[in-house]
């Protein structure tokens, strides 16, 4: 008997394992399963399954009862991997092994948190780019060196394999597949509907921890406001740290240890947002957005777009636009 009844939809079969996460289970039955067409039927079917079906311990005092097995794997068009407290052996256990060569070819797969090192172990993102929580980088790194791994984003996307960083990221990468399969109204719909914002690109930084400035000395925060008031000037690393009297050595090294990335791609990414506004919520031409984002020609836009979000500003007005 199949695992999904639903015909029609896209089913999307999510894998839990001892010591799951709780909160990684309900993000994707969250966004999945509160996904819905103009006239209100379900897109996707959620199913939960466990290596074998049964009890299944989590890294809190609750257990939960799991009624499929990995043949739902079999039957999925989407396969979900959260979390585990415990990280996975490199030389990937038989049951969870066996689980994943269930998996049909074309089968799009993703993992959240630290989810990726199963990914990782079953040799799946060997050569691709991927991610995992910021704290498990350095073992990811030692384990899986065939992995691009690009620890300061939110998720990844290379060949039909996506990756995400810590809690909060899953739900970005859930919501994105969403906007691929559906678009982007759909995806904005789920995520008021959960309160979370409806799109982080998944070129931005991991929260990582970073250095609070003591009181009384000096900070970036300055020529940031600066910068975001002056986004379509040609701004200069020195004119910024001239904001802050401080040397370029020294504005460079204080602005990546608050902000966590360079003050060069600090301000692209400013860039790419105030562009995306533009594109989402104004009929300015491409050209005329590309000069009040500071790029200064829709070719040069067009590079940064594509590098950072994926997509061309004119694919990206499509898709967003108006909603």
């Amino acid at each position: 008997m199949s695992v999904f009844q639903e015909p029609g939809r896209h089913r999307v079969a999510v894998l839990v394992r001892h010591g799951l996460l709780p909160v990684e289970l309900g993000i994707p039955h969250r966004v999945f399963g509160t996904a819905r067409d103009a006239s209100g039927e379900r897109l996707y079917e959620v199913a939960t399954c466990a290596l074998e079906p049964g009890e299944v311990r989590t890294d809190t005092d609750v257990t939960i009862n799991v009624p499929h097995g990995p043949e739902a794997m079999a039957e999925a068009d989407t396969v979900v991997v959260p979390s585990q407290h415990e990280t996975v052996d490199p030389g990937l256990p038989g049951p969870l092994a066996g689980a994943l060569a269930l998996v049909r070819p074309g089968t799009r797969l993703a993992s959240i948190c630290t989810g990726s090192f199963a990914l990782a172990a079953a040799g799946v993102l060997d050569g691709r780019r991927a991610t995992t929580h910021w704290d498990a980088a350095d073992e990811f790194r030692a384990l899986f060196p065939q992995v691009r791994l690009e620890p300061d984003v939110l998720y990844t996307e290379d060949g039909g394999v996506f990756t995400s960083a810590g809690v909060a990221s899953g739900f970005d990468l859930c919501l994105h597949l969403v906007r691929l399969d559906f678009g982007a109204a759909v995806a904005n719909a789920v995520a008021r509907r959960a309160v979370v914002p409806p799109f982080r690109d998944g070129g931005q930084a991991q929260y990582i921890e970073r250095p609070v400035p003591e009181p009384g000395t000096n900070s970036t925060g300055n020529a940031r406001a600066w910068a975001l008031e002056r986004l379509d000037e040609p701004l200069t690393l020195r004119q910024l740290a001239e904001c802050e009297a401080m040397s370029v050595r020294t504005f460079t090294r204080r602005f990546r240890e608050e902000v966590g990335t360079s003050p060069q791609k600090w301000l692209l990414h400013q860039r790419v947002e105030r562009a995306r506004h533009l594109l989402e919520r104004s009929d300015r031409s491409v050209d005329q957005v590309a000069a009040d984002a500071g790029f200064g020609s829709a070719s040069a836009m067009r590079l940064h777009f594509q590098a950072v979000l994926g997509v061309s500003p004119s694919a990206y007005r499509r898709t967003f636009a108006g909603q």
